[in-house]
């Protein structure tokens, strides 16, 4: 798989990523399968995926359990990141910044991940309690021991601002200026899709600008842009999606014209649907690593089978011409 350089220190990981979150948390839980999802990841692996993103929140806990178990004896060609900064309680998250906090969470999850190092260290959420400077600078003393590589900033599902002409990432891009003064950020992770593309306009352009890397979360737009949900399907109650106004039965049923376009252009490159929608991430940007979500190893190895896709002018054209999708995102 062709190899992506993203971050000042020039971390070096293949094009496509594996989401591990709905392995344990927040997709479908009574089809979560622990040794199943071994399997996936031991099949992204064979399929030169690197960078396996998780969090201490997914689960909780239970995700990085998962993972550190997944790697026994293949830690070394995984690219591991992990957040922290967000607390799971019984019907609220809550986010914590607070620097004693952070180095007991980076320890405890080194734990479960059973690894020395992690690769990339992400904030999940910034606590507005606690001036991101101080949370920022524990993490970078984490560095300095050993325990980490690099640093980043989550950004999913940012929404800064709401009279008009406020862009959607003004707050994170604010955060990212504040806390690269005090240490380099590596890697910015943000929602980035064909139906979802509003980090073209002014987050990429930021990180593009500074050598940051951006790791395209949900790029299948949380499993619509495959083609294989059925508007009305329903969800399980513990499914995010059964909460989420673009996953009602009437806005699934309006938003098939944008897969029936990324459907055409499949067909035309023996591909799939989701792997052109996972190709146009691609060609956002040679810093840009899409990292979809998958809990069984055919969709893992199709995900990573995206990286050999290069869309035309034609297609792009095509794409850019589709409807915008309709359903709030907030």
């Amino acid at each position: 798989m062709e190899r992506r350089t993203i971050g000042a220190t020039a971390l070096a990981v293949g094009a496509v990523g594996l989401g591990c979150m709905p392995m344990s948390w927040a997709y479908s839980t009574s089809q979560q399968r622990g040794d199943r999802s071994v399997r996936t990841v031991h099949a992204a692996l064979d399929a030169g995926v690197q960078l396996l993103d998780t969090a201490d929140m997914y689960g909780p806990f239970t995700n990085e359990l998962l993972i550190g178990r997944a790697l026994r004896g293949r830690r070394s060609e995984a690219f591991l990141a992990t957040k922290c900064g967000l607390l799971v309680g019984d019907q609220h998250v809550v986010a914590n910044g607070r620097p004693g906090y952070v180095r007991r969470a980076c320890d405890a999850s080194l734990r479960r991940l059973q690894t020395d190092v992690i690769d990339l260290y992400q904030l999940h959420r910034a606590d507005p309690e606690v001036p991101v400077e101080e949370t920022w600078g524990a993490m970078a003393d984490l560095v300095t021991a050993g325990k980490v590589r690099a640093l980043g900033l989550s950004a999913v599902g940012a929404r800064a601002g709401r009279g008009p002409g406020a862009r959607m990432h003004d707050g994170t891009i604010r955060q990212l200026e504040r806390v690269q003064q005090v240490f380099p950020v590596s890697a910015v992770q943000a929602e980035l899709s064909v139906w979802s593309p509003q980090a073209l306009e002014d987050l990429l352009p930021w990180c593009s600008a500074r050598g940051v890397g951006v790791l395209a979360a949900m790029p299948l737009g949380s499993g619509y842009l495959t083609g294989t949900l059925t508007p009305g399907q329903g969800f399980e109650p513990d499914d995010a999606r059964a909460r989420h106004p673009r996953f009602t039965a009437e806005m699934m049923a309006a938003n098939q014209p944008v897969v029936a376009g990324l459907r055409r252009i499949a067909e035309r490159h023996g591909a799939t649907p989701a792997q052109v929608a996972l190709a146009w991430v691609l060609g956002q940007g040679p810093y840009v690593v899409p990292v979809p979500g998958a809990k069984q190893e055919r969709w893992a190895v199709e995900n990573a089978g995206a990286a050999g896709l290069v869309l035309t002018e034609g297609d792009l054209d095509e794409i850019a011409g589709l409807p915008r999708a309709r359903g709030s995102w907030d």
